[in-house]
């Protein structure tokens, strides 16, 4: 037997990773005309997406998701400011961002980080669920 038998790591049903706040993390200035993945060091506790640009933004879980059918759409910004999802409680090592109608968007992303690492939700299919009903 291993003498870190002990150290086990954290995975997806782990509650205390999520009662906790998540490390933070933020990327800006995205550029989302081609279907972008925005990758995530540890899944996610949540997330929040801001449409800097006027045209609506489309966020899935898959590149075949933004391309497809299976995405919800992030509004453009207007006189009243950028356009935001709310904050989203989701574990994810990824999401992806897509804006058809601009082909150079503005996007920025701020997530909350567990302490649980990507692999735990990798499937046969790929990393965050992708193949998955409703992903892509």
């Amino acid at each position: 037997m291993a003498d870190n038998y002990w150290a086990v790591q954290p995975g997806l049903n782990n509650v205390g990773s999520y009662q906790v706040s998540g490390e933070p993390w933020a990327l800006s200035s995205i550029d989302a005309g081609d279907a972008t993945k925005v990758a995530f060091s540890y899944l996610t506790r949540w997330i929040q997406v801001t449409n800097n640009d006027g045209a609506p933004l489309r966020v899935g879980f898959s590149e075949l998701g933004v391309s497809g059918s299976n995405y919800f759409t992030c509004p453009g910004s207007s006189s009243l400011g950028p356009g935001q999802t709310p904050v989203l409680e989701l574990k994810v090592q990824q999401i992806w961002l897509y804006s058809p109608a601009n082909p150079s968007s503005d996007v920025d992303v701020v997530a909350g980080l567990t302490g649980i690492a990507g692999v735990r939700c990798a499937t046969d299919d790929g990393p965050s669920w992708s193949g998955s009903a409703g992903v892509g």
